[in-house]
C-alpha cells in the first residue's frame, strides 16, 4: 500500500488511506491555545506591575511579582505539555524528533495548516512581547532604585534634594 503524502515511511493507514491524526492535532491545538492564554495572563500581570512600580505600590509589587513567578511555572508546563502532544504526533508522522514545528506542521493535513501557523506565530510574538515587558519594567525598577538611593543620600547628608516624581521614572527608558 502506497503512503499517504505528508506521512513518514512505514506508517498503518486506515481505510481512508491516512491514519488519524485528528485526536492527536486537536490536543495539539487545544495546547497551544493553552500556552498563548498563559503568555496572555503573564503579560496582563507585567502591564499591572509596571503601574504598581510606577506607582511606588510596593506591597501590590511584591505580590504581582509573586504571581509572574507563578504564572511563568505555569508557562513552562503548559509548554511541556504541548512538547509531549508534538513530540507523540512527531511519532505518528514517522518524522525525527528534531524536526520542527514549521515542518511537521508541512506534514499534516492541509485544512489544519493555517491554525497551526496562526497560534504558533501568536505565541512567539506573545513571547516577544513578554520580554519586552520584562525589559521594560526591569529598567523602571533599576531607575526607581537609582531615584530611591538619590533620596537616602540626600536624606543622610542633610542636602534638601529634588523630590522625584513619577515621571522621573520614564527618563531614559521610552
Amino acid at each position: 500500500m502506497p503512503a499517504a503524502a505528508g506521512i513518514g515511511p512505514g506508517r498503518k493507514m486506515n481505510n481512508k488511506g491516512d491514519i488519524n491524526l485528528r485526536p492527536l492535532i486537536e490536543s495539539l491545538v487545544g495546547s497551544l491555545r493553552e500556552q498563548m492564554t498563559g503568555y496572555g495572563e503573564l503579560l496582563a500581570l507585567q502591564q499591572e506591575q509596571q503601574e504598581f512600580i510606577i506607582n511606588r505600590q510596593v506591597p501590590e509589587l511584591l505580590e504581582n511579582a509573586r504571581e509572574c513567578s507563578g504564572q511563568d511555572r505555569k508557562i513552562t508546563q503548559l509548554s511541556q505539555a504541548r512538547d509531549r502532544v508534538r513530540e507523540t504526533l512527531v511519532t505518528q508522522l514517522g518524522l525525527p524528533q528534531e524536526v520542527t514545528f514549521r515542518e511537521m506542521t508541512g506534514q499534516l493535513p492541509e485544512e489544519y495548516r493555517p491554525l497551526l501557523e496562526a497560534l504558533r506565530d501568536e505565541i512567539n510574538a506573545l513571547i516577544q512581547k513578554k520580554d519586552m515587558w520584562a525589559r521594560h519594567n526591569k529598567l523602571f525598577i533599576t531607575r526607581a532604585q537609582g531615584l530611591l538611593e538619590g533620596v537616602m543620600q540626600d536624606a543622610t547628608t542633610g542636602q534638601k534634594g529634588a523630590q522625584a516624581s513619577p515621571g522621573a521614572l520614564y527618563e531614559g527608558v521610552i
